[in-house]
């Protein structure tokens, strides 16, 4: 029998389109979301629960629904795009900060929201410990940028949903 290389697992697709009101960035699919094709797909993570609670969206959606958000001017994109599982999983090689930082400048959003404090670090090239949650200081050349604590239930210890309650307000004012 031949050695055939494990199959890759399934890349999540980006939900772009120009002008969204706001684009949520995690670092890589977890292996849960890679194997079903859905945005936060693992039933322990809050994603689903925590943008319904905080006000960003009027019901609670399931993984399987993500794209229909964009219909709401909410998106979805990943750092790395071929890695999946847990972020110390993710090769530093996947990570692709300038491909994001272009579809930033295609799409341009008005809010880009990133989910975990990793996801953040890697796109400002500085240790997680120095990423406050919240609101970011402004930069002129990108939209504004929320960095939301992980909704994964592995990050449990961390969770608030004070920043996702922030983010909400801040799109309900910008409208």
């Amino acid at each position: 029998m031949d050695d055939l290389p494990a199959p890759e697992p399934h890349r999540l697709p980006d939900q772009l389109l120009p002008d969204l009101r706001l684009v949520f960035v995690g670092t890589a699919a977890s292996t849960r979301s890679a194997e079903l094709g859905h945005y936060y797909a693992h039933p322990g993570n809050r994603f689903w629960r925590a943008i319904h609670e905080a006000g960003i969206t009027p019901r609670r959606y399931q993984p399987g629904e993500f794209a229909s958000l964009i219909e709401l001017g909410i998106g979805f994109t990943d750092l790395s795009k071929s890695g999946a599982g847990m972020d110390h999983q993710i090769a530093a090689e996947s990570i692709d900060v300038p491909g994001f930082r272009a579809k930033i400048e295609t799409y341009r959003p008005r809010t880009v929201a990133f989910t975990s404090k990793k996801a953040a670090s890697l796109f400002y090239g500085r240790p997680s410990n120095r990423i406050a949650l919240g609101r970011q200081k402004r930069d002129a050349g990108l939209p504004e940028v929320f960095v939301l604590p992980s909704p994964s239930g592995a990050a449990s210890g961390r969770w608030t949903l004070e920043p996702w309650r922030e983010l909400a307000a801040w799109i309900a004012r910008a409208r």
